[in-house]
């Protein structure tokens, strides 16, 4: 039997809906059953791969999609997953190479995203920093390169052309990371409100975000609105009590801070806010 043929293609059909519908175990066993009877189909060694890579199975799934890939390397999708395999298996040059000639299979598909993803976990921050660029300049809507050409540019020191790129990247959908860097963003641009703004929104997103809290109440500290501020700050000493000292530094060396010569009082303060505050 042939996998053009009626049947092979129905089966093809369930293995790919209890793939979709997360039946892992059950795509495992479809695929594997077929490949008893065809070993070397392209497609049932792709699918298989797909199967063995959701599943965590990372040297298992690489066999089969070199498998697959031996048979049909023209196949833009496996060599796409093949170097998110090779990827996940920490080998950075080979998974370029696959996204590479994915690239020249496909030209503006998934590979220079693939790409940048790989040359960041890498580390090699210089080409990704280039290969984010690129892919914002392909596709102006991908939050995802925004946010991290957004976030090297301001770990570089360069917030002003970091800003556009994190408002960009900032939405409703978006994580709290997305936030917190405009926030900071906004912050050494010296636009408190703005800073506050995002804050507020990375800390609703992630309540459990002591570094947002201590940032807002320093955004709201530099607006004068010291009052707001160490409700922040109240936030933060409670989620990671850790944060006290750059609390303590932020409220008595801003320009509209306050002066404790107390730092215990301070403490308290933070704990137990008075009646009325």
């Amino acid at each position: 039997m042939t996998r053009t043929e009626p049947a092979a293609q129905d089966q093809m059909h369930r293995i790919v809906a209890d793939f979709n519908a997360g039946r892992h175990e059950q795509a495992r066993r479809g695929c594997e059953e077929a490949l008893r009877r065809q070993p070397r189909d392209p497609a049932l060694n792709h699918l298989l791969a797909a199967v063995l890579f959701a599943s965590g199975k990372v040297e298992e799934a690489r066999s089969r999609i070199q498998a697959s890939l031996a048979v049909r390397a023209d196949n833009a999708p496996a060599q796409l997953l093949a170097g998110r395999i090779a990827r996940a298996a920490e080998d950075f040059d080979q998974a370029l190479v696959h996204f590479g000639r994915a690239r020249e299979l496909a030209p503006g598909g998934d590979a220079y995203v693939e790409r940048a993803r790989t040359l960041d976990a890498a580390g090699d921050r210089d080409r990704a920093r280039d290969a984010w660029r690129q892919v914002v300049q392909a596709d102006p809507a991908s939050r995802e390169a925004a946010a991290r050409l957004g976030r090297m540019l301001l770990e570089d020191g360069f917030p002003a052309a970091a800003a556009p790129l994190l408002e960009r990247a900032a939405t409703e959908n978006s994580p709290a990371s997305a936030w917190f860097d405009l926030g900071l963003a906004r912050h050494e641009l010296h636009d408190a409100a703005g800073a506050a703004a995002a804050y507020r929104v990375a800390l609703r997103k992630r309540p459990d975000d002591a570094e947002a809290a201590v940032n807002l109440g320093a955004a709201l500290q530099d607006m004068g609105d010291v009052e707001a501020a160490i409700e922040a700050y109240r936030i933060a000493y409670r989620l990671r009590p850790a944060t006290f000292g750059v609390i303590a530094m932020s409220l008595t060396s801003a320009p509209s801070g306050r002066l404790w010569l107390d730092r215990e009082a301070l403490r308290q303060l933070l704990e137990y806010p008075t009646e009325g505050a």
